[in-house]
């Protein structure tokens, strides 16, 4: 059984050495999980039984890829008729203290609804229009990482982990928002007002540009941005009332969005009507990361089936103890390496019947596996985002926004201990 989990380090080294060795972290995660059913197949001896226990776990898998795809769908679409249009415009001041409290509650409000992967890329994109000097908007966009993470902690759909722990059935929507919500804003308002002394004087502002002659109009992108945020809003509520997994909920939103932009569509032609249509977003979406996300969690219900995780959590409890300083080194580990694994793993090491529903071990979990990333700027989807479209250098965003961000990590976490003793 070694060789399933030498099979997942070395797959999992190939995906940290992404851009080194210039092999999509998809394709790794896809081989790598093949790999280890492979080999268990091989191991066991007996395909019936391996093939019902691979059944089993692609049944909540496949449950965490639908509602990713519903929610990027969405989310492109939204973006496609430039529905965001509506916050940004909204945003008037320069001076650089209001601004930088704009941009960072903005965030954090935004990333709960959406995802903070989602959140950034349109904080950067905003930030891009507004504020010329790059000096300035930089540390606005560290900042926006660590809002938009801690964003995302305290809503069941704003970070991919705390979507696995939701739909996984370790935490309920009650507990989430009401648990993480003080914890999350901590970690936020912390950097946030160190930052706040850091800087004086208005930004210089980016000139206007005329708007494109083919963009949707204002009616076109209001009514999209306010239905997509709502069917959004809604499948937390469409879970808590038929019980249903979240991914149909995410559905039916999608179905709902879809019907809504070919009423409103009806009368152009098929050319106009393609760029805003929802086959349009679908094709748009980073399939990618829903295929990296698919490997991973395959892999990590090969080594779960084997046991092994069982064991290397008896390991670590042994070795640890204390259940704050495991949880908390595992939210540092997750800047280092991806958080979906992380919390996957810790799925399987422990299940509902040694933490039962709502228990603070997930909770902890939830709030350091989407807060830990921010200490680097590789440690989260929403950070490696800002890297990519700002070339943020790896030192710069170390010398200047990992001290902030760990001040806010720990104050959060120490702020959920107290509140839940």
């Amino acid at each position: 059984m070694g060789i399933i989990t030498v099979t997942f380090i070395i797959g999992y080294l190939f995906i940290t050495l992404e851009h080194v060795i210039n092999v999509n972290k998809a394709a790794s995660a896809l081989l790598t999980g093949v790999l280890c059913w492979t080999f268990y197949a091989f191991y066991a001896g007996d395909p019936e039984s391996i093939t019902e226990q691979l059944s089993h776990h692609l049944g909540k898998i496949s449950g965490i890829i639908f509602f990713l795809m519903g929610a990027m769908t969405i989310v492109e679409l939204v973006d496609a008729h430039d529905g965001f249009d509506v916050i940004t415009n909204a945003i008037k001041t320069s001076n650089k203290q209001k601004l930088i409290w704009i941009i960072c509650i903005l965030s954090f409000l935004l990333s709960a609804v959406l995802d903070n992967l989602t959140t950034t890329i349109v904080m950067v994109s905003l930030l891009r229009k507004l504020i010329a000097d790059k000096n300035d908007r930089l540390l606005l966009i560290g900042m926006v990482v660590i809002a938009a993470n801690a964003g995302g902690v305290w809503s069941p759909i704003g970070d991919v982990t705390t979507t696995m722990l939701w739909i996984g059935g370790r935490i309920t929507t009650k507990y989430t928002l009401v648990n993480l919500f003080l914890p999350s804003l901590v970690c936020m308002i912390v950097p946030l007002i160190f930052v706040t002394f850091r800087i004086k004087g208005k930004v210089n502002k980016v000139a206007f540009t005329k708007a494109k002659a083919d963009a949707a109009s204002t009616f076109e992108r209001k009514v999209i941005f306010f239905s997509g945020i709502g069917v959004l809003l809604f499948v937390p509520v469409f879970k808590t009332t038929t019980h249903l997994p979240p991914f149909m909920g995410m559905l039916f939103g999608l179905g709902l969005l879809w019907i809504i932009s070919e009423i409103i569509h009806k009368d152009k032609d098929e050319i106009d009507k393609n760029a805003y249509s929802v086959l349009h977003a679908l094709r748009k979406i980073d399939m990618p990361s829903v295929l990296f996300f698919l490997g991973i969690l395959i892999s990590i219900s090969a080594i779960e089936s084997t046991g092994q995780l069982k064991q290397f959590a008896s390991v670590m409890e042994a070795k640890i103890g204390n259940v704050n300083i495991l949880v908390l080194s595992i939210g540092l580990l997750s800047a280092i390496v991806d958080n979906v694994p992380i919390v996957a793993a810790s799925m399987g090491m422990y299940d509902l019947q040694v933490y039962a529903v709502d228990h603070y071990f997930w909770g902890l979990l939830a709030y350091s596996a989407g807060t830990g990333g921010s200490a680097l700027i590789i440690g989260s989807a929403a950070g490696v985002a800002a890297m990519g479209m700002e070339k943020i250098s790896f030192f710069w965003y170390l010398r200047n926004i990992t001290l902030l961000a760990l001040l806010g990590y720990f104050s959060g976490a120490i702020v959920f201990i107290l509140q839940s003793h």
